[in-house]
């Protein structure tokens, strides 16, 4: 007898009541138990004075995990206000999705899953900073709750002629017999934060959306209506510009790219946190080479800040071994001194900023910096 299939069909223009309250109860129960965890670990260390290293590990782990689920929260309201307007454009969505995948694979591995992936050729029309917030919401979604093997698969569905990006993933627990994964509900663990963010942001980009539940596999399937095909090919720029989308102010197209600061002077960190504060970004701060590399050796960020007194020789390895497995991998050294401002060109994505002008300067520089190609 086949397991039950649960099937949601997520592609409708508007959320009620209803998915606001669920939300916001959501958001208060994930963000609540994190802090009572990381609470009663402050607690304990007010009384024994002691916290061993596992302890620390866990107490960052459970204020971070509070933070981005605040910071969640935070995208999926911008995407439902209705204010943020799009400009479209031909890219590539097997590019993207391969960019991501080796950005994120790492992180993947330190998860124990094994990402397979078949990505047909396909370009699609849809703003760029919105498609790539797409596929990463679907990937934190995916690497927060799969087990095991994760298969993405990118194809054209015939009729109507559409990309049609579909992921394959296994969610029970692997020391469950087969008989109590039947009689589990699993599925609720699936309707996490992240996911939500994947229902807005494909109903903004106006995606049809399919996910479809079992107790051991969900299967996502997102339809791109847009797609590129021979009669569309010959749509100019122009026309595409012009129907009727714009660039909003209210917009922040960085939202969710991840940066890594190598800091260690606090005034510095207090002016890139200052400086950077209103782009959306998912900032985290280390003060040593030390702290970087372990950081790195479970993900990748996509930008790399770092103070130009600890870019020694240590530095400059893990900077080539992280370009040499991520070329996109944006770098912005921060010199002593100065308000000299250098983009990155000719092939490299290594940039400086001197350090009078991080106040002025910085967030047009990783604006920058994270939204050029190659």
């Amino acid at each position: 007898m086949k397991s039950p299939i649960t099937a949601h069909r997520t592609d409708d223009t508007s959320a009620g009541d209803a998915y606001w309250r669920d939300l916001i109860t959501q958001m208060g129960s994930d963000i609540g138990l994190c802090l009572s965890s990381a609470l009663e670990r402050v607690n304990a260390l007010t009384t024994t004075g002691r916290i061993d290293r596992a302890g620390l590990r866990a107490l960052r782990e459970e204020i971070d995990r509070a933070r981005r689920m605040g910071m969640l929260g935070q995208q999926v309201a911008r995407y439902a206000s209705g204010r943020l307007r799009q400009t479209p454009e031909q890219l590539s969505l097997t590019t993207l999705m391969r960019e991501i995948l080796m950005q994120r694979g790492r992180e993947a591995a330190s998860r124990g899953l094994e990402i397979r992936q078949s990505l047909r050729p396909v370009e699609v029309i849809a703003d760029a900073t919105m498609l790539h917030a797409l596929v990463q919401a679907v990937a934190d979604w995916v690497l927060e709750t799969a087990r095991g093997i994760v298969e993405f698969r990118l194809d054209m569905k015939p009729w109507p002629a559409r990309a049609m990006l579909t992921c394959r993933f296994g969610h029970a627990p692997d020391h469950l017999p087969a008989e109590v994964v039947a009689h589990t509900d699993h599925m609720t663990a699936l309707d996490t934060l992240a996911w939500r963010l994947v229902q807005q942001v494909a109903r903004t980009l106006e995606l049809v959306i399919l996910r479809e539940d079992s107790p051991q596999e969900c299967l996502l399937t997102l339809e791109f209506p847009r797609t590129v095909t021979e009669q569309l090919e010959a749509v100019t720029a122009v026309e595409v510009e012009t129907e009727g989308f714009a660039v909003s102010e209210n917009s922040k197209p960085l939202a969710g790219s991840h940066v890594l600061v190598l800091a260690a002077r606090r005034d510095l960190r207090t002016d890139i946190r200052d400086a950077t504060r209103h782009m959306g970004l998912l900032v985290d701060f280390v003060g040593s080479v030390d702290e970087a590399e372990a950081f790195c050796r479970d993900a990748l960020p996509h930008a790399i800040v770092y103070e130009s007194a600890l870019a020694g020789d240590r530095f400059q390895r893990l900077s080539r071994e992280i370009s040499a497995e991520v070329p996109q991998t944006a770098f912005l050294e921060i010199a002593e001194e100065g308000d000299e401002l250098l983009l990155s060109g000719d092939g490299s994505r290594h940039a400086r900023i001197g350090r009078d002008a991080v106040t002025a300067s910085l967030a047009s520089a990783l604006l920058f910096e994270l939204s050029r190609e190659g």
